[in-house]
């Protein structure tokens, strides 16, 4: 009997760890570049993590991310300007950041 309850115990537990763990990466970043095909890549930067994503017919996303402060970077094309901006990301949302009008 004992064995079957902590076998109920360590499994309940087990069952909210993997839950509180999945919530947590429920988060992202996405937006739209202007003009579509001036950048290629986008970096979002926390602390010393960073990701990179590609830029498909002008739009990106960054899905599944740790929520905190991010450093959003726009690597574009020359003679486009790279753009940098900060933003906050909320635990179990995805930021819209909208249009990113990049410039000469």
């Amino acid at each position: 009997m004992k064995r079957i309850m902590l076998g109920i115990v360590a499994l309940t537990g087990l069952s909210a760890g993997l839950f509180a763990f999945t919530a947590a990466e429920l988060s992202g970043i996405k937006g739209n570049i202007v003009p579509s095909t001036g950048a290629s890549y986008v970096w979002a930067i926390m602390g010393t993590d960073s990701l990179k994503t590609s830029v498909n017919s002008g739009s990106f996303e960054f899905n599944n991310i740790k929520p905190g402060n991010y450093k959003v970077v726009v690597d574009a094309i020359e003679p486009l300007k790279d753009v940098q901006f900060e933003v906050s990301v909320p635990e179990n949302k995805v930021i819209n950041v909208g249009d990113i009008k990049l410039a000469q």
